[in-house]
């Protein structure tokens, strides 16, 4: 019995020198957004959705170091590309300050450049027991709510030690590699992680645009959108995020 237990504590002691945790790196995320569903059923929208394609996808980065990271657009699959071209997003730039509990934003808002800043939103979550695989790590499940209503089912890793991920996601006990989002027919699901060769010099925040408040920004897309319905939510989910 001795013997069992000094081979089982090698044993356990050679898995954690074997487990590495990550606190820098870039991760790419694939984003898939179900462009007929965004759009609703009316008859407007029935009229533009053999225009475009179902599915769009896109790839954005995550750069991280130093409790802080970059998120920005890298490029889009040219088979689900819009027929519309860019309307301004591709510039969206997302800055987080995961030590000091800030964000520093530069989005494109009705054709103007702002440079949106603010306290990272509070994001309550609940931590569930279902695992899944994603870019090799294995990840816990986490459902969270935004905007007071709009559920968010995250999928997290612990092997990355910076409590982040895509856009403003952030607050589990590690790196958030897979998301879902239902109501705004969205999903982001990291299909890479690198850790050599990455360059973190451009983890810096955005300069460019008119500097606003991001809460002072979101009440006037608010009022104007408030006649707009369902695309009304979709545009300050999508602006806001």
């Amino acid at each position: 019995m001795k013997y069992f237990f000094i081979i089982a504590f090698i044993f356990c002691a050679n898995c954690l020198q074997a487990q590495i945790f990550i606190e820098k790196g870039l991760i790419e995320y694939q984003v898939v957004v179900n462009n007929h569903k965004a759009m609703g059923d009316g008859a407007w929208a029935e009229m533009f959705k053999d225009k475009i394609p179902k599915l769009s996808t896109s790839f954005y980065q995550l750069t991280f170091a130093a409790g802080k990271s970059i998120y920005r657009f890298n490029r889009k699959d040219e088979k689900t590309k819009s027929p519309w071209g860019n309307d301004g997003s591709e510039e969206n730039t997302w800055y987080n300050d995961y030590n000091a509990q800030k964000f520093v934003q530069q989005k494109s808002v009705f054709g103007e450049t702002y440079i949106l800043s603010d306290s990272l939103t509070k994001i309550s979550w609940k931590i569930t027991n279902e695992n899944r695989m994603i870019a090799g790590f294995n990840c816990r499940k986490a459902v969270g709510i935004l905007f007071d209503s709009v559920y968010v089912f995250a999928f997290y890793t612990d092997e990355i030690t910076v409590s982040g991920g895509p856009m403003s996601m952030h607050g589990l006990p590690g790196m958030i590699l897979g998301i879902t989002i239902p109501r705004m027919f969205s999903s982001w699901v990291a299909n890479k992680v690198e850790i050599n060769g990455v360059n973190y010099s451009n983890i810096t925040a955005p300069l460019k645009g008119k500097k606003k408040k991001a809460t002072e920004l979101q009440e006037t897309v608010v009022k104007l959108t408030k006649d707009w319905g369902s695309w009304g939510q979709q545009a300050v989910w999508n602006i806001f995020l």
